[in-house]
């Protein structure tokens, strides 16, 4: 039995990413265990692969509101003497980070990460004894599937990716009685954002084909804006909070998901759902949502894929008329991802015997 840790502590996408590697990894080496560290946020999705065993819930993010109290908190001391008290043969960085490095050098394993080249940031690629150069010019996910392979010595399959995740597990209960769309507005850079109007329109013309919208939240800010869009979509449903399994269910219950670049879109992908995912600051061929029934709309204005968390495009290149156009919503880029286009995905995406 070869016993393997993986540190991959967030964000929920990144995590959703690592999947496909734990299968490859079983797939060549059938007697592999895996163990996870990851923030307790997203503890659900490691457990739907069957190849790890023990989950180890991170709580990082409300460990650095009192940083100063850190070392006397007994929650950590006992994270720190499980890890120090573990037997591994090898630890994974998967991440590639600082606070990740700092997590995977805690652990008296042999320890394995990208190299300097490969690495996001740079101080990290010290703290693993072992050392692996993965391209960038490749999507995240096989970025994962290499270094897995490479760190832990078999022939990286030629295979489409696959999560591992159990899906007839979420389709145990009952369908619902309606067809569903689901939206999925929420994210975390205000750039990521497809503008309010443009929901509630797409909203309006879903609604007229027959299919009722659902929305989901996970914040204060999102149920607002939930609440807003839903509005002025008739029959639209915002569901309550839902849990990550919960949502799994309701995707695998939705005829079509319809996202921006959020984590919640790459686990409708994971689950192999129909999915239309709207791009402008973020480039999907590189982080887009990877799998099976994936449709991508990227922006096609001049800036885009700028990856910032703020947009400073002025639109000095544009024509006036055309400029009035392209700001008239923020940020300017999804001016060239209009309703109708993304409805258009929509019927493409969803399997034609529910087109009638």
């Amino acid at each position: 039995m070869m016993r393997v840790l993986i540190v991959k502590v967030s964000s929920l996408g990144d995590v959703i990413h690592t999947l496909p590697a734990l299968t490859d990894a079983r797939n060549a080496i059938p007697d592999i265990e895996f163990d996870w560290i990851v923030e307790e946020a997203f503890c659900e999705i490691p457990a739907w692969h069957p190849a790890v065993k023990k989950v180890i819930p991170l709580a990082l993010r409300r460990w650095r509101k009192n940083l100063l109290t850190l070392f006397f908190n007994q929650e950590y001391r006992r994270f720190k003497r499980q890890l120090k008290n573990a037997n591994y043969d090898l630890v994974i960085d998967a991440q590639g980070l600082i606070k990740s490095s700092m997590i995977t050098a805690m652990v008296p394993a042999r320890s394995a990460g990208f190299d300097n080249a490969s690495i996001r940031e740079k101080f990290a690629a010290r703290a693993y004894d072992e050392n692996y150069s993965v391209s960038w010019k490749q999507h995240a996910v096989e970025r994962t599937r290499e270094l897995f392979a490479k760190a832990l010595d078999y022939t990286p399959p030629e295979t489409e990716a696959d999560y591992g995740i159990a899906v007839e597990n979420f389709r145990q209960e009952a369908s619902l009685n309606h067809k569903s769309i689901l939206f999925l507005h929420g994210t975390t850079w205000e750039t990521k954002l497809w503008p309010e109007t443009y929901w509630q329109e797409l909203g309006r013309l879903v609604a007229g084909h027959g299919y009722q919208v659902s929305l989901l939240w996970g914040s204060d800010a999102e149920k607002s804006r939930a609440l807003r869009i839903a509005d002025s979509i008739p029959n639209a449903i915002v569901n309550e909070r839902l849990s990550l399994a919960e949502i799994a269910r309701l995707m695998c219950h939705s005829e079509c998901i319809v996202a921006v670049d959020t984590g919640l879109a790459h686990m409708a992908a994971a689950l192999g759902r129909p999915t239309v995912a709207l791009y402008g600051p973020s480039d999907a061929r590189r982080t887009g949502t990877y799998g099976k029934n994936q449709q991508h709309l990227q922006a096609t204005l001049s800036c885009s894929p700028c990856l910032s968390k703020t947009c400073t495009y002025q639109g000095k290149d544009l024509e006036p008329g055309v400029r009035a156009d392209v700001f008239s919503v923020q940020p300017p880029c999804f001016s060239t991802l209009k309703p109708a286009l993304v409805w258009q995905q929509i019927r493409l995406a969803i399997p034609e015997s529910l087109e009638s």
